[in-house]
């Protein structure tokens, strides 16, 4: 039989809640995010790069909750704009204004929206997870694309052809491995709890 864990997202089951333990996960998913947007493969017909920054947006808001999972991601388009934190080592205003700062703003609010799911519990079984994580992606596409169009001046089914359309294999496959990972760690803490 399974004890129930009381806390409602991974980190909390596993560290001791206190205001410097939250500061600490807060800074260390913002570090992780820009690590994550080093890993980087741009494509020659748009502005958007593949990267990383997806994956560690829905661990964020997943390990760490809505509230926290979104100020890691703030913190991240925050310190982007002084330090070379954004993909490809980019940094500055221009370019969380830019073709992708849409997607910049949207890991924020992916982040808030996978955190609030694992609040609920989607995240410790496959069958949940994969649609939680699934929809903090659809949130950073309704964001970033609309915010493509705009700056680039292009109709919203170019910018689906250059902000949506190249990523969804490879954010689906982001998907399935939080969504994997996730619902893994969470039995691993049930047994230690048994």
């Amino acid at each position: 039989m399974q004890t129930t864990i009381p806390s409602r997202v991974i980190a909390g089951a596993v560290l001791p809640k206190s205001q410097t333990t939250t500061l600490a996960l807060v800074v260390s998913f913002a570090l992780l995010t820009a690590v994550a947007a080093q890993i980087r493969i741009p494509l020659p017909f748009t502005p958007v790069p593949i990267t990383g920054q997806t994956f560690a947006v829905l661990m964020a808001g997943a390990v760490l909750g809505r509230g926290a999972g979104a100020a890691s991601q703030g913190l991240y388009l925050l310190l982007g704009l002084v330090f070379p934190f954004y993909a490809g080592g980019a940094s500055g205003w221009s370019y969380a204004t830019g073709a992708t700062g849409g997607f910049l703003v949207g890991f924020i609010a992916a982040a808030w929206i996978v955190g609030a799911l694992a609040e609920r519990h989607q995240d410790r079984t496959f069958a949940t997870a994969i649609p939680a994580f699934l929809t903090g992606s659809v949130v950073v596409y309704l964001v970033g694309v609309p915010w493509l169009a705009n700056v680039l001046g292009v109709s919203w089914t170019r910018a689906v052809e250059l902000g949506l359309a190249p990523f969804v294999i490879g954010d689906l496959a982001k998907a399935l491995l939080a969504g994997t990972l996730l619902p893994i760690a969470w039995k691993l803490v049930w047994a230690a709890r048994n």
